[in-house]
């Protein structure tokens, strides 16, 4: 491991992040159950009003917790541009999920305002690191700009019932976290993968079923573009295979979505319940029959990538890719099919 961070330092960000997202959703669990509810509609998997905004005290333990660590422990290798850059970018995208969750935003400043984010995070990219060397760096970094973009807003598409986002966010960011402990990662992802982790486990024991908080938008997007950008690291890093099979079941079920609705001309901007999980509710399988298999896959996309990364070669890529191409595409065929009850 790491020598710059120990186990035992790991495990207290871990749980000082859990400890204090929290400690502020009780804070603000009454500014929310009166200012912020999430009222049900055609489109809600929920039924009753419900507050949301816990993602204010996810990311604000995030940010808080890691801004801390790194800035005692001088984690940034004496150059505070690229987290200062980071940190206004998350504020950023946190901001336009709150006038999201407060009323609808038009689509067009709401993506103009998420590039805007994202091309910030990707400014602060090392300018050799190169995923894609076939291409022209400036080529390259538009793609990667259209990419995270659509990261960004499927991580926000996915957060439509209880758990789910923890179920993802949870498994993608330990295994993260983990890599980079085996000395993979820089100390600065390696803190903020566990900052991130540990304050949506504090989340999720207001979000279990039936919940009596949701993330909202001001969680769900900056959730998104921190996981986007540790993901480019980690693939920046030699991850490449493991950047894809951590969020694989994210990109399937979205990109599934949004290719079956441009076939079917059906504006993609707008609200709806064509994602698999979604379909799956209607079908017949609760929430927890829905997040357990998520999460089981999840866990078993990790160890497919925790694979890449210790027994690094092209076999390894092919097999754990493929291995984790089926688990999905299995999970998708039974949530489209829906439960087979005896």
């Amino acid at each position: 491991m790491q020598d710059s961070l120990t186990a035992f330092a790991a495990l207290a960000i871990l749980l000082a992040a859990a400890v204090f997202s929290a400690v502020l959703i009780l804070a603000l669990g009454p500014w929310l159950a009166r200012y912020a509810v999430a009222k049900p509609n055609a489109r809600s998997s929920h039924k009753a009003p419900t507050p949301q905004g816990g993602g204010i005290a996810v990311i604000g333990a995030t940010l808080i917790v890691s801004g801390t660590v790194l800035f005692i422990f001088g984690r940034a290798n004496g150059d505070l541009w690229p987290p200062l850059v980071i940190l206004a970018a998350v504020l950023l995208i946190a901001g336009v999920g709150v006038m999201a969750d407060r009323r609808p935003i038009a689509p067009a400043p709401r993506l103009v305002l998420q590039t805007l984010a994202v091309a910030a995070v990707l400014a602060t990219l090392p300018p050799e690191l190169r995923l894609l060397p076939i291409l022209p760096w400036w080529g390259e970094r538009i793609l990667l700009l259209v990419g995270a973009v659509w990261f960004v807003n499927l991580v926000n598409f996915m957060d439509g019932i209880d758990w789910l986002t923890v179920a993802e966010v949870v498994p993608i960011a330990a295994t993260i976290a983990v890599i980079g402990l085996f000395g993979k990662m820089q100390p600065a992802a390696i803190v903020v993968s566990l900052a991130l982790c540990g304050a949506t486990i504090g989340f999720a024991f207001f979000n279990r079923p039936i919940a009596k908080l949701f993330l909202g938008d001001v969680g769900s997007l900056p959730i998104g573009l921190l996981l986007g950008w540790l993901l480019l690291v980690l693939a920046g890093n030699g991850g490449r295979a493991a950047a894809i099979l951590l969020p694989l079941y994210y990109l399937a079920d979205s990109t599934i979505t949004l290719l079956r609705r441009v076939v079917n001309r059906e504006p993609v901007w707008r609200a709806h319940r064509s994602h698999f999980y979604q379909r799956a509710t209607d079908r017949g399988f609760t929430v927890l029959e829905i997040v357990a298999r998520v999460f089981i896959v999840n866990v078993a996309l990790a160890g497919l990538a925790l694979a890449t990364i210790f027994v690094p070669s092209r076999m390894t890529d092919i097999a754990a890719i493929s291995a984790g191409a089926v688990l999905v595409a299995s999970l998708l065929v039974v949530f489209a099919r829906g439960p087979r009850r005896s």
